[in-house]
């Protein structure tokens, strides 16, 4: 990244300070540090932040950890440092890259996302198999985060892996929300959409998770394994139909979504399901760590900080266009605010793939905001990832300013020909303003930064 940290001037000061907040967003929603922060044991009194009373360990013979996501081998070394030779078993799915050494008793298996793979079904069975010897005298304790929907693929009877992987990839392909994307993969599968609360019964169970989705909505993160879910068959397929996928996916998947609808497969795990009498579940970690942390950064570093929202989503082209504009209002009249100024905003955007090209949206983000910014003085563009990975790719997310398209054209890159092709990950690499973190350990959606001098 020599562009991003050696930029002569105001520029590269603007693009070092973008990823120190950037950076300090990412630290603030740890997640050894929010299960720490919401988890206590005093004796065998183990206290979570938002249940009504503690838990009485004394009154389980074995406790069962379970989990999936990218954050999750991070939050079972905080729950292992916690509870120590306690935990009776143990296993979590995580993306390959992620997992962590210190764990001893947890067991990890190490699998695919976005696109579920052989490793992540049998890392989900493992599982199965732990559940299903759970009674009363047992407390399962389930990690979720980000990245869990794809990571515990557990295909309903019927329905192979491979109809999963091919109607995955149509869903993100589509432009579908994550909400929507969530909605089949509860249909689709053994363990989400509060299956796993069945699994468990009459366990207790306590579900900690790490939120990667817009309001925090239970039943979404990680497709809700342990939360009861609204949606039905008929939800599935009228998805189907508004971005036109009935002729594109797998028949098998069709039949089956159409035998739901019927009544002929059971539904998923409903609020009125006797499952999540015992059931328990608390957000310990979210985005709004993340843009609190990068406020109080910003102003460290002599900005004036303002926070659009924790919310946004939609096309990632049009977001990036409304975020652009906002910073030149700033340059141009001094509203919202006066610079030097930092806007933060976060949430998950979504882009509809046209072409054949790599990027995420992030990536894209930066590369339409580059075009929006293509010769203004005095404002830089971060948006990236906090799970460290944008897309299918090794990068976070890129940096961008009012001269990057000015030195792409020198270089001989054509912004609007990469834009088309959906493959901003190769425009920024040839600038060398990818923002490239590697892992890191924790997944609360994006976080988009522009500074203005």
């Amino acid at each position: 990244m020599k562009s991003i940290s050696d930029a002569p001037g105001d520029r590269g000061r603007r693009r070092r300070d973008a990823l120190t907040i950037f950076q300090s967003a990412v630290d603030a929603a740890d997640p050894e540090r929010c299960v720490h922060s919401a988890v206590q044991l005093e004796g065998d009194r183990l206290t979570v932040t938002g249940a009504r009373s503690p838990y009485d360990l004394s009154n389980f013979q074995r406790i069962c950890v379970v989990g999936a996501g990218k954050a999750t081998p991070a939050m079972a070394a905080a729950v292992e440092d916690i509870l120590g030779d306690r935990i009776t078993s143990g296993a979590i799915n995580t993306k390959y890259g992620h997992a962590d050494p210190r764990l001893q008793r947890i067991a990890t298996m190490e699998c695919a996302h976005p696109i579920p793979d052989e490793a992540g079904v049998k890392g989900t069975a493992r599982m199965v198999r732990l559940l299903e010897e759970c009674g009363e005298d047992t407390l399962v304790i389930c990690l979720f985060s980000g990245g869990g929907s794809a990571l515990m693929p557990a295909p309903a009877p019927g329905i192979s892996l491979a109809e999963k992987q091919e109607t995955t990839q149509q869903l993100l392909a589509c432009g579908a929300t994550i909400d929507e994307i969530n909605t089949i993969r509860k249909h689709l599968s053994l363990v989400k959409g509060g299956r796993t609360a069945r699994l468990a019964a009459p366990a207790t169970v306590i579900c900690l998770v790490i939120s990667d989705v817009i309001g925090d909505k239970l039943d979404t993160i990680a497709s809700g394994p342990v939360f009861p879910d609204p949606t039905t068959y008929g939800d599935c397929l009228a998805i189907f139909t508004r971005f036109e996928l009935l002729e594109r996916l797998p028949s098998g998947i069709l039949e089956y979504m159409r035998a739901g609808e019927r009544g002929e497969v059971p539904e998923s795990a409903g609020p009125q399901d006797s499952c999540f009498t015992r059931c328990f579940n608390s957000v310990v970690g979210n985005i709004t760590l993340s843009i609190e942390a990068a406020q109080k950064t910003a102003a460290k570093l002599g900005y004036q900080p303002l926070i659009l929202s924790s919310r946004i989503a939609g096309e990632t082209r049009d977001v990036a266009a409304v975020h652009a504009a906002i910073a030149q209002e700033v340059v141009l009249s001094g509203h919202p605010l006066k610079a030097p100024a930092c806007l933060i905003s976060g949430g998950e955007t979504t882009v509809t793939l046209k072409g054949s090209g790599k990027g995420g949206r992030n990536q894209e983000f930066a590369l339409v905001a580059a075009m929006e910014l293509g010769g203004w003085d005095g404002i830089t563009v971060l948006s990236g990832g906090t799970d460290g990975t944008d897309g299918p790719t090794d990068a976070a997310g890129a940096v961008a300013d009012g001269e990057t398209v000015a030195r792409a054209l020198a270089l001989g890159l054509d912004p609007a020909s990469y834009l088309n092709d959906n493959d901003s990950y190769h425009f920024f690499n040839g600038l060398d303003d990818l923002v490239i973190t590697g892992p890191t350990g924790t997944n609360v959606m994006d976080l988009r930064l522009l500074l203005i001098s």
